[in-house]
């Protein structure tokens, strides 16, 4: 069964989101930063990094990455 939108106040205007609280936003952005962090330095590591400190470092660069999009986004 589908869910149907409620009408919006004004033809053609969207019906506004909830917010998301600031305790969810939070960890969902620790949770990117700490993904992106583990993705690279596996996909580094299977991808051949001389060794684990080298897979690291890319590990820190997606991490960096990851933390300047979430200040971005807010």
């Amino acid at each position: 069964m589908s869910r149907r939108r409620p009408p919006a106040d004004e033809p053609g205007k969207a019906p506004e989101r909830r917010p998301r609280t600031r305790r969810s936003s939070i960890g969902v952005d620790l949770l990117l930063m700490f993904a992106a962090f583990v993705l690279a330095s596996a996909l580094a590591g299977a991808l051949g990094a001389a060794n684990l400190g080298t897979a690291l470092s890319f590990g820190q660069i997606a991490f960096a990455l990851a933390a300047v999009y979430v200040m971005l986004r807010r």
